[in-house]
């Protein structure tokens, strides 16, 4: 089912307004289609020598864990502005807290000429938190793919602070 509260498409700027990642770390380039269970994102960040991913002169194929995870707070950041036109609540901040199954098949990815194209759909999940498959391409050509759980607000679960003059508990 397509939503047609938010935008069908982004570029590069809507989409650093939606999330966290800014400058050269947002990633993405543009949101080319989604729904209430996917999204599909294109990029050309993978091949530019600034890359903030990059080590050694290189950036590792593991890096596309990045790109799928940036899919999938642009993902949450579009359902929560449909669900906020009804209930007028602030989006839930997410945080990436586990990935399984990752299978990489390349070894990096500043050396692909093709964009990048990133799909990440919910499979499940419920107010707390949310679970996503991805999958990355260089046109037809499989990159990775994996299993990612985000934890939204996780902001509830922090540990109390102690302050500098409380002694910590025995």
């Amino acid at each position: 089912m397509l939503l047609t509260q938010a935008p069908a498409t982004l570029q590069h700027a809507d989409i650093a307004r939606r999330i966290p990642h800014q400058g050269s770390m947002c990633l993405l380039e543009r949101v080319s289609a989604w729904d209430t269970r996917h999204i599909r994102c294109e990029a050309n960040s993978h091949r530019d020598s600034a890359n903030p991913l990059r080590a050694h002169g290189r950036l590792g194929a593991a890096c596309g864990i990045e790109y799928a995870a940036q899919a999938m707070a642009v993902h949450g950041a579009l359902l929560a502005e449909t669900d906020s036109a009804a209930t007028s609540q602030r989006p839930a901040m997410g945080y990436l807290v586990s990935v399984r199954g990752v299978t990489l098949h390349v070894d990096r990815l500043d050396d692909l000429s093709a964009a990048l194209s990133i799909h990440a759909e919910r499979s499940g999940g419920d107010s707390g938190t949310v679970l996503y498959s991805f999958t990355l391409h260089a046109g037809p050509r499989l990159l990775l793919g994996g299993r990612a759980a985000v934890i939204l607000d996780a902001h509830g679960l922090a540990l109390p602070q102690r302050s500098a003059t409380t002694p910590p508990k025995s």
